[in-house]
């Protein structure tokens, strides 16, 4: 199998999103592939215990892509071999009345995983930057001060959020919380063919919505939108990654083992030892309990 370079899918540099790869050859064929990301799965799954443990770290776990990227099910093989007390999940749609009360990156700080977790954002509060930029009539519901209508909304908004989302990541990168941004960059084509699965099969038309379509019209304004946000907002302490995503198992892999690859750098993340009174003990702890 074909080794993964981390620095081959981090946005160290500007990008242009039309050159960045949708595909990805691991020179293997399906069952390996399965079998290694079992492997690495498990692999990660040691990592977290021990996080959970130590208690001085927290993961946060960013993932973003177009519909059918495939999110949801890459949540759930590269987190299937963690304990659930070591991971907390959170998908953000539309915002909630009480939501909109507060300031658009409130309901992401109050979700943040404490420290020995794996918080999971599916769907990030970069939506803040991206479906509203592509929908601008959807600010009107936070009734922002100064933001009357549309025309209010113009570049100098924009750079401005991005700067919050900035400040946000590096204010909790500061105190513990490692940050992972991956974009599952799927062709459109892939996309298209998703879609035609979902409406051929009966037990997944339950995930199709009319208004999918309506969004694939949208689909050049989305990928300018994304192209931004790589640019500017992946930074050493929240990079983001590009994840080659038209096909499913070859994306997994490569995010699972970008997780692992750069935990395991972390070498102060130990399980704690018991105090030494207790551990010059452990024979009488022993013999009280066989005696029983």
């Amino acid at each position: 199998m074909k080794k993964i370079n981390i620095d081959d899918f981090r946005i160290s540099s500007k990008v242009n999103i039309h050159e960045l790869p949708t595909k990805f050859n691991l020179e293997a064929d399906k069952k390996d592939i399965k079998e290694a990301m079992r492997a690495v799965s498990k692999d990660l799954s040691a990592i977290q215990n021990a996080m959970y443990a130590h208690g001085k770290y927290a993961v946060l776990f960013c993932i973003q892509g177009m519909d059918t990227a495939g999110k949801d099910s890459l949540i759930r093989e590269v987190f299937k071999e963690f304990n659930v007390r070591g991971i907390v999940a959170h998908s953000f749609k539309k915002p909630t009345e009480l939501e909109l009360k507060h300031d658009y990156l409130w309901r992401h700080y109050i979700a943040l995983p404490a420290r020995g977790k794996f918080g999971i954002f599916n769907r990030t509060h970069y939506e803040n930057v991206l479906v509203t930029r592509v929908h601008p009539n959807y600010l009107k519901y936070e009734n922002m001060p100064g933001i009357k209508s549309i025309k209010d909304v113009n570049e100098a908004f924009w750079t401005r959020r991005f700067e919050e989302i900035n400040n946000f990541e590096k204010h909790i990168s500061d105190n513990g919380t490692i940050i992972f941004k991956f974009f599952l960059n799927l062709s459109k084509e892939e996309q298209k063919n998703r879609l035609l699965r979902r409406l051929n099969r009966p037990d997944k038309q339950w995930k199709f919505s009319a208004d999918d379509l309506k969004e694939r019209k949208l689909w050049d304004k989305y990928q300018a939108c994304y192209e931004d946000v790589l640019n500017r907002s992946s930074k050493p302490h929240a990079p983001w990654f590009n994840i080659p995503a038209d096909d499913k198992p070859t994306a997994r892999y490569i995010v699972a083992k970008i997780l692992y690859d750069t935990l395991k750098t972390y070498t102060d993340i130990k399980e704690p030892e018991l105090p030494e009174k207790e551990k010059a003990n452990i024979g009488l702890y022993k013999q009280e309990l066989e005696n029983e």
